[in-house]
């Protein structure tokens, strides 16, 4: 069998989740960091396919955590922006590196404060100390990122409170220098105005 029909096949195994056909494949010698047209590798395909057993052996195996796909997903990124509290706890344990950006810039707790995830904006803050004033390629924290493009419903009022009580800064304007508390009251979202408010903003 070629190079490439070995990494088409491993690749395959990520897929179908075939531990298996895996382990055959590492011991004919496959790069367990192959990449498929995308530059995904068996891990990031395991992950954005929920296939755990599989993600747990690549991880155990020696695969490399932090590689990103061509569209910057990597294990520890998919699982902050699909809401995959499993996989954020498989991944966490391998100390993924977490200013890897997405490809809007953000780290991984942005787009979960954005979307709402309240259990991995959580578990981020509770277990890693990610940077929750990160500002992103258009000028947005993850506070500004939980108020601006979201409903203002009970999982951002969560998300604000959270993000507030672990050193997020309700200070930081987004590029038109507008404030997290400006942008709270344009929208008319009023409990996430009073604990910017409690807050200090």
């Amino acid at each position: 069998m070629s190079a490439t029909e070995l990494v088409t096949e491993f690749l395959l195994a990520a897929e179908q989740c075939n531990v298996d056909a895996l382990k055959a494949c590492l011991e004919k010698g496959v790069d367990i960091n192959a990449t498929n047209r995308q530059k995904r590798t068996a891990l990031i395909i395991a992950s954005l396919n929920k296939h755990y057993p599989c993600v747990e052996y690549l991880i155990a195996a020696g695969a490399d955590v932090d590689k990103q796909d061509q569209t910057c997903f990597n294990p520890f990124l998919i699982s902050c922006l699909t809401n995959d509290i499993t996989l954020l706890r498989i991944v966490l344990p391998a100390n993924p590196d977490l200013d890897r950006l997405t490809r809007f810039g953000g780290v991984g707790i942005t787009p979960a404060s954005e979307k709402g995830h309240v259990e991995i904006v959580r578990e981020l803050l509770a277990k890693t100390d990610i940077n929750v004033n990160h500002t992103n390629f258009v000028g947005w924290t993850p506070l500004l990122e939980a108020i601006v493009l979201n409903d203002g419903g009970a999982r951002q009022q969560e998300i604000v409170k959270l993000l507030l009580d672990n050193g997020a800064n309700p200070h930081m304007t987004d590029k038109y220098g507008k404030s997290p508390l400006e942008l709270a009251r344009e929208k008319g979202f009023h409990e996430i105005a009073d604990l910017l408010l409690s807050a200090g903003a």
